[in-house]
C-alpha cells in the first residue's frame, strides 16, 4: 500500500527513472510542455486523456508509477487517474504483448462467428481474453466494434486488419506475427 504524500510521489518518479530513464524523460518532457496552470485542477484535468494516451504510447501500458507521475504533474488524485484508465477500454494498467490481438465482438462480427475465433485464439495462446502470454509476445482482447462490419468477423493485430476470419485462419494470423 502506498500513501499519497510527497515521498511516495518522488519514489514513483525515481523508480521510473531507474527502470526506464529514456521513457520517463520523454513522458515528463511531454507533460512539462503542456500549458498546465499551477493549482488549476479543472484546466489541468483537460489534459488527462491526452497525457494518458501519450504515456501508454511510451510505456505500452500504465503501471502505478506512471499513474503517480501523471497525478503529481497534473495535480490530480490517483483515483481520478485510475477512474479514467478503468473507464476507457483503450487504456490498460497491465503489460500487453508485442502483438495486440483484438477480436471484434460487435453485432455483425458476433453473428458471423467471432466467438469461435476467440475460443480458437484462447486455445492456441493459452490465455483468456484480457491476458498476455507468459513470453509477453501476445495479448488477447476484444473490441465492441471496429467499424469494418462488411469484413465481419474481424481480427486486428496491432494496426493490421484481418477480415472474413474463420477459426481455420488463426494459425496463419499467428504465423504472421514473426519478430
Amino acid at each position: 500500500m502506498t500513501c499519497c504524500c510527497e515521498c511516495s510521489k518522488e519514489k514513483a518518479l525515481d523508480k521510473l527513472m531507474r527502470l526506464e530513464p529514456e521513457k520517463t524523460s520523454e513522458l515528463t518532457a511531454f507533460i512539462d510542455g503542456l500549458p498546465l496552470v499551477a493549482g488549476d485542477v479543472e484546466t489541468n484535468r483537460g489534459f488527462l486523456v491526452e497525457t494518458l494516451h501519450r504515456a501508454q504510447g511510451i510505456f505500452g501500458y500504465l503501471p502505478v508509477e506512471v499513474q503517480q507521475v501523471v497525478s503529481e504533474r497534473l495535480g490530480l488524485t490517483r483515483s481520478e487517474i485510475y477512474g479514467v484508465i478503468s473507464f476507457y477500454s483503450y487504456f490498460t494498467d497491465k503489460p500487453i504483448g508485442r502483438y495486440k490481438i483484438n477480436v471484434c465482438l460487435g453485432t455483425a462480427c458476433f453473428v458471423k462467428g467471432a466467438s469461435k475465433i476467440v475460443d480458437e485464439l484462447k486455445a492456441k495462446l493459452g490465455v483468456n481474453e484480457g491476458e498476455t502470454t507468459a513470453d509477453q509476445k501476445f495479448f488477447l482482447g476484444a473490441l465492441r466494434c471496429v467499424g469494418s462490419c462488411s469484413l465481419a468477423p474481424v481480427v486486428m493485430v496491432n494496426n493490421r486488419v484481418y477480415g472474413n476470419v474463420t477459426p481455420d485462419m488463426v494459425d496463419q494470423i499467428l504465423a504472421d506475427c514473426q519478430d
